[in-house]
């Protein structure tokens, strides 16, 4: 069985967070995770960025990933080694976007509101539970078909895998 736990240092950001902030549109020429994880949070300075790059899980507030539906918002946080992201609630379009490349994107409101700065934050999207600190908080796990294609590495993996 594949481990589904990831986690470690968290990264924080507030409410409506706008993927024009997670990845400038100039860079969209690209779908390339890696060259664009480059330029993740760019506008917010080198400082976050850094800090990025150190950081295994992105928390955030309400309506992470709101504005275009560009889907190198998803796969750039990717490129940068965000191995989930843990918000109070994503825009939808980016929500199916993260999950269509590999991202792993867990709602749970009471789960951030118990993040510090330096609180580590684990995600088992298979078990459907986030642990801050010593703190363990349950939100509803992806249905079979999410998981399935979590574990494929997104969904174009995935239907190659299911197609072969």
């Amino acid at each position: 069985m594949t481990d589904t736990r990831t986690g470690g240092a968290p990264i924080l950001f507030g409410d409506d967070v706008n993927t024009d902030v997670i990845i400038p549109g100039r860079y969209l020429v690209s779908i390339d995770p890696q060259e664009l994880g480059e330029h993740a949070f760019e506008p917010l300075g080198r400082e976050v960025q850094e800090h990025l790059r150190r950081s295994d899980v992105l928390v955030a507030g309400r309506n992470f990933g709101c504005g275009s539906a560009r889907e190198q918002a998803a796969s750039c946080l990717i490129g940068a080694g965000i191995k989930a992201v843990l918000a109070v609630s994503f825009s939808r379009v980016f929500f199916r976007n993260a999950i269509n490349t590999g991202l792993i994107a867990v709602e749970c409101p009471e789960a951030v509101a118990a993040v510090g700065e330096d609180t580590p934050v684990w995600v088992d999207h298979d078990a459907g539970v986030v642990e801050v600190g010593e703190q363990r908080f349950g939100f509803a796990p992806y249905p079979q078909g999410i998981k399935d294609i979590l574990a494929s590495g997104g969904l174009i993996p995935y239907l190659m895998r299911r197609n072969a």
